[in-house]
């Protein structure tokens, strides 16, 4: 599986998130079903230009100037930077993680093999695929020539034979920082070659799924199968998939409109597994309307979850001889949670049946005598496998608090349950204990009053 990474050249936002949480699940739920899966996905830190097509500045070498640094400062910041914040969301690194600017060879050969086959040429440096030579070209997007001509940014002067031939390796003037030396003269490589060439050198001349955002279903994706095809004459991906996008106020989320929200921002008011949680809620075929208002609705679902998650793992152990006729219902709730998933990975739906099972598991332990303790060690598991094995949510909160202050509040909470026993508010008492147990904390009563310690 390829996924088409980020170009490093400033802090992730949240349209970032939509598609690597959603690429997330897929690995995740494959892995569960015990495929064996090898993930690749690239970083781009040379030649995607700021209009996405062959026009204008590299994005990385535009923003160097704009932070006076060296354009691979810039890579080495944001890169890291990305991956913090994937990291914080309980995105699963991918396998391999390739550069654009570690992979010039593969891609100036690639490149070779395309004007030696006569579906690219050379034009004062620069080397470009020649779209009329590809009769498949726009079978992806469905976009035929003519109107991949009208969509396509192109000065009247352009050296390009057809406006949608796109550059497989661009001259570089005299003052671009980033380029190499090839048959061409001095350049750097095109946006689309870059991720044609990662792909079948970690994953072969065919594979089985190639990811990335619906925005980059044309030209990228387009362009990627017709100069991997061309060079192969097999066929490149055998399915595509395409995350939507992240809007606000139904208008595109993106740094260029402005209008971003970066997860480091997010990250100050929410925590980073409320947000994965927010993604959640929509199917990565569909769009995700982002507001505060909406992000703090999935922080209250995610706490409701937890909690009872937390309140049954305490149930766990205790002495119980109840019937056991929630096991088929249980078997129920399991069905139906994988044939969402198993339908397009529809992480919605899933999550909607966990939340009938969390209505249902209140219920049942409200009543002491409902459940068997086997029954209730199987809902767990059912709890934790679907949502932190296949689902990435983590069941406790992440708390990022110094040794002194955990101690400190921890402390507090005990006298407040002390204070709370001795006022013989005895169930507010055990909801901090068992509160704290869900977070992984252990109350111990003992003569000489209460202790804790982590588990």
């Amino acid at each position: 599986m390829y996924v088409c990474g980020p170009t490093v050249y400033g802090l992730s936002h949240l349209g970032h998130a939509k598609s690597y949480v959603s690429f997330d699940i897929v690995v995740r739920y494959l892995r569960y079903l015990d495929y064996k899966v090898t993930y690749v996905q690239n970083i781009t830190d040379v030649g995607h230009l700021t209009d996405d097509a062959d026009e204008g500045e590299d994005k990385i070498a535009k923003q160097a100037k704009k932070e006076k640094l060296h354009p691979m400062q810039v890579v080495e910041l944001y890169t890291r930077e990305y991956f913090e914040d994937m990291d914080a969301m309980n995105v699963l690194r991918p396998d391999i993680s390739p550069r654009a600017t570690g992979h010039i060879p593969e891609q100036l050969e690639m490149t070779r093999q395309l004007v030696d086959k006569g579906f690219a040429y050379e034009v004062n440096g620069s080397v470009y695929f020649d779209v009329s030579k590809d009769k498949e070209y726009g079978k992806l997007s469905g976009r035929i020539l003519e109107d991949a001509e009208s969509g396509t940014r192109v000065d009247v002067k352009s050296e390009k034979k057809h406006p949608a031939d796109f550059a497989l390796w661009k001259k570089a003037e005299p003052v671009h920082i980033m380029q190499w030396s090839s048959p061409w003269g001095l350049g750097f490589p095109g946006w689309h070659i870059e991720c044609s060439a990662m792909s079948m050198k970690y994953l072969g001349e065919t594979f089985d799924i190639h990811g990335g955002g619906m925005d980059n279903q044309f030209p990228h994706h387009e362009c990627e199968i017709a100069q991997s095809e061309s060079v192969t004459k097999k066929p490149f991906v055998k399915y595509w998939m395409h995350n939507n996008l992240v809007t606000v106020n139904g208008q595109k989320m993106g740094k260029s409109l402005g209008n971003f929200t970066t997860l480091k921002d997010a990250f100050k008011k929410f925590e980073p597994g409320v947000i994965r949680f927010f993604i959640l809620q929509s199917h990565y075929r569909s769009t995700l309307d982002y507001s505060e208002q909406a992000v703090e609705g999935a922080s209250k679902g995610l706490e409701k979850l937890r909690s009872t998650v937390a309140r049954l793992r305490t149930e766990i152990g205790k002495k119980r001889t109840g019937p056991k006729e929630f096991s088929e219902r249980l078997k129920g709730y399991k069905e139906r949670f994988f044939e969402a998933m198993n339908d397009d990975f529809n992480a919605p739906a899933a999550i909607g049946v966990l939340f009938e099972l969390v209505r249902e598991t209140n219920e049942l332990l409200s009543d002491a005598q409902h459940a068997s303790n086997d029954f209730l060690v199987a809902l767990n598991e059912f709890f934790t496998s679907a949502s932190e094995t296949v689902l990435g949510i983590k069941l406790t909160a992440h708390v990022s608090l110094s040794n002194d202050l955990e101690s400190q509040l921890i402390e507090l909470l005990i006298t407040s349950r002390a204070e709370a026993r001795k006022a013989k508010q005895f169930a507010l008492s055990d909801k901090i204990r068992d509160d704290l147990k869900g977070m992984g904390v252990v109350l111990e009563d003992t003569k000489e009053g209460t202790t804790w310690k982590k588990v």
